[in-house]
């Protein structure tokens, strides 16, 4: 059943000239079917240089609705509307222009876990692989306003000394991280690497040995010498580091660490999606005009 889906998806992404791309904290079985798998800064240049007519964006929303943003004169599907990200529900555009309503001379960093309304009433957006990059390239001196994810934002003004205007939006998935699970697997594998994304805690990333994005830990998994890694964000990159890294083991963090919306696409739903060109996500021409410009620098700033 399986390599029957996967062989009809092939065919159907060849006659439709399709691109399928996916977040690293998709089913494995996305993942193996996927052109490209990679974290949002990733995914945001690969859509934005793709040759094909259709891109079919196995994610969440926000995402789909980067990559329409990004390539207006492709068609952007989404094999399941309903996979959305929590934090973008948690800040409301009314949020945003209250804050810029108070800082009226700040600049508006938006983290790309954001609707594209409000990365239209920006004037950066950044992922959490160049958020540091994207802080640093405003002129000392100038307020900030960080949206929405505090955790993340509070983890740029740890590496840049900026003081920042927080937003308190988070990620449940790993807000679900805690110290103390940490602390118990260090305590099982005493001489492990530990990485974890700054979406997480304060105390947890003060645990950690590395703070990555899931590409930096796919980077430094290549990289580390050690045998045991302990992986503090969702549970879908596991499954990527395992395959790539046959030699080392892989511990996730909490068993918690799990996102629902990240897992509602599957084989069926993207073949459902390419044969008629289902679920296509567009975004109005006068809000992708107000976005451009923050998206294309959160594109053009390079990653660490």
């Amino acid at each position: 059943m399986v390599d029957e889906l996967r062989q009809k998806i092939k065919e159907l992404k060849t006659d439709r000239n399709a691109a399928i791309l996916a977040h690293n904290y998709q089913l494995p079985e996305v993942q193996n079917m996927a052109d490209y798998v990679g974290d949002s800064l990733g995914l945001s240049r690969q859509a934005a240089d793709a040759d094909e007519d259709i891109i079919v964006f196995c994610g969440v929303y926000f995402m789909a609705e980067t990559a329409s943003i990004l390539c207006p004169d492709k068609t952007v599907l989404i094999p399941d509307r309903q996979a959305g990200c929590p934090m973008v529900g948690m800040s409301p555009v009314e949020a945003l222009q209250e804050l810029k309503d108070q800082h009226p001379n700040a600049e508006v960093v938006t983290y790309v876990n954001s609707s594209a309304e409000m990365k239209a009433m920006s004037d950066y957006c950044c992922t959490s692989s160049n958020a540091v990059e994207v802080v640093e390239s405003i002129p000392p001196g100038r307020e900030i306003i960080f949206v929405p994810d505090q955790y993340l934002g509070s983890y740029v003004q740890e590496q840049t000394g900026r003081d920042l205007v927080l937003y308190r939006g988070y990620c449940p998935t790993h807000g679900r991280i805690l110290r103390e699970d940490i602390l118990e697997l260090k305590e099982e594998y005493p001489d492990a690497e530990v990485m974890v994304h700054p979406e997480c805690r304060p105390e947890v990333r003060a645990m950690a040995d590395y703070v990555e994005s899931t590409g930096g830990m796919c980077r430094r998994a290549a990289e580390s010498e050690a045998d045991d890694i302990i992986v503090g964000t969702e549970i879908g990159l596991v499954y990527r580091l395992r395959k790539e890294n046959p030699d080392k083991r892989f511990h996730l963090a909490s068993e918690a660490a799990i996102c629902p919306n990240m897992k509602q696409i599957d084989l069926e739903k993207i073949l459902w999606s390419l044969q008629d060109l289902d679920h296509e996500v567009s975004v109005s021409p006068d809000v992708r005009d107000r976005a451009l410009k923050a998206v294309n620098r959160m594109v053009e700033v390079a990653a660490a």
